[in-house]
């Protein structure tokens, strides 16, 4: 397990108020949360990127969230929320290890803030890189 503080949760060093475990993942309180019922769900793998993880922990995330975000929604009465998941420091991780955020956004003030840099993508440039995409996939 990586000497992250996310290994050191789940090899029981450091405590944790958790929500949800099962034998790929673990869910559990935001220390530093964003808004009241800010959970964070990681996979019992140690993988800092989303791409590093396998299929199986994928899977395992995948199936786990959505009944997490009810969770969170029943508890807190607050229906609008983002799930966000980072990678690599210049993408704002700054945990080494994947983890994503559930942050109830109750209001303007509180949750996660957020700007969207936009462009446009032409149709010829667009294609092309779709099938860049797909064969790399293969």
């Amino acid at each position: 397990m990586a000497d992250t503080v996310f290994g050191k949760i789940l090899r029981g060093e450091i405590p944790c108020h958790k929500v949800y475990e099962d034998e790929k993942v673990l869910a559990f309180l935001d220390i530093n949360p964003l808004s009241h019922g800010h959970t964070l769900v990681i996979p019992k793998e140690p993988a800092a990127t989303l791409d590093e993880l396998s299929d199986e922990s994928a899977a395992a995330l995948g199936r786990v969230l959505p009944r997490l975000c009810r969770a969170v929604i029943a508890v807190t009465g607050v229906r609008e929320y983002n799930v966000l998941e980072n990678n690599g420091a210049g993408a704002h991780q700054a945990i080494g290890h994947v983890h994503f955020h559930i942050i109830p956004k109750p209001n303007a003030r509180e949750g996660l803030g957020i700007g969207w840099p936009m462009s446009s993508l032409e149709g010829k440039a667009g294609a092309e890189l779709a099938r860049s995409l797909a064969a790399a996939i293969r």
